[in-house]
């Protein structure tokens, strides 16, 4: 069904493109825009308080991937914000804590957890709780092949907390042994479906696409650092995405949601955004 122009514009405010992003690998932050632009006459409280702005709330989860120190800054003043969760696009929602556990920060975890926010099986996961991790997977059979933020398997969470080099030989003893009762069921490493995409196919979708009349009303398809497609919208930051089918690509993290282009000449000329029904088209420039 075809939306209104009303609808469209609570859409593209409530995006998360329109906001701070994340992709799949690595963290970039950035102004956040668009909640002042949904500031009405003047206000000077956030477009939806007594939330928690948009702002703190993708901040907290953006450092919970990296620094300690950013992390104990914003919880010491706000301690709510340890249980925060943010939608980095078309539903791929995370929490402080689901960020610092699919990176292995044992660290942060901790700290979130000391000040109210809720572990869960990716937590425990990469804590090594293989007893937890068990007792959870027996009660509900198949929630192994859950996965969490931006797609990442619950093994692949263990695995990511073997990384740090400054693990301790006891910690890494419990991890692997989380590691090895997760690979003997088989099923708890379901990575998102991904068809090959070659180089030369890469580049018939490159360039920008233009949805609305704003000035950042313009989705950008380019390159990741290590040669993955991905889509963003101007000015935040991208998120890689997976193809799924002939001209078909579906955003890390969500599933659900198809990126379709619309190919003439062996060039993109547009794509629609289908969630799972058609939301947005945007053309290219």
């Amino acid at each position: 069904m075809p939306i209104t122009l009303l609808q469209r514009r609570r859409f593209i405010k409530s995006s998360a493109f329109g906001l701070i992003g994340i992709g799949t690998v690595g963290y970039v932050s950035a102004k956040d825009n668009s909640a002042k632009s949904n500031v009405e006459n003047n206000s000077p409280y956030f477009y939806r308080y007594p939330s928690l702005n948009d702002e703190m709330v993708s901040s907290i989860v953006g450092v919970s991937h990296f620094s300690i120190d950013k992390v104990k800054e914003l919880v010491s003043r706000r301690p709510e914000l340890a249980g925060a969760a943010w939608d980095w696009g078309f539903g791929d929602w995370e929490t402080a804590l689901g960020a610092a556990s699919h990176v292995g920060r044992r660290d942060i975890a901790e700290y979130l957890i000391s000040n109210g926010a809720r572990p869960d099986i990716f937590t425990y996961a990469m804590l090594g709780m293989q007893k937890s991790v068990q007792e959870i997977i027996e009660t509900v059979p198949g929630i192994q092949s859950h996965t969490g933020p931006h797609g990442i398997t619950l093994l692949q969470h263990a695995k990511n907390r073997l990384l740090d080099k400054s693990i301790s030989s006891a910690d890494a003893a419990n991890v692997n042994k989380v590691v090895g009762y997760l690979e003997s069921l088989g099923n708890a490493d379901i990575k998102p479906k991904s068809l090959e995409v070659t180089d030369e196919e890469k580049k018939k979708y490159l360039g920008e696409y233009r949805f609305g009349d704003g000035e950042n009303e313009i989705f950008i398809v380019d390159l990741h650092s290590r040669g993955f497609l991905q889509v963003g919208r101007k000015g935040a930051s991208p998120r890689i995405v997976n193809k799924t089918a002939d001209n078909t690509f579906s955003p890390a993290g969500a599933p659900s949601v198809s990126i379709i282009f619309r190919i003439e000449n062996e060039k993109a000329v547009s794509f629609s955004v289908h969630e799972p029904q058609p939301i947005v088209t945007a053309t290219k420039i």
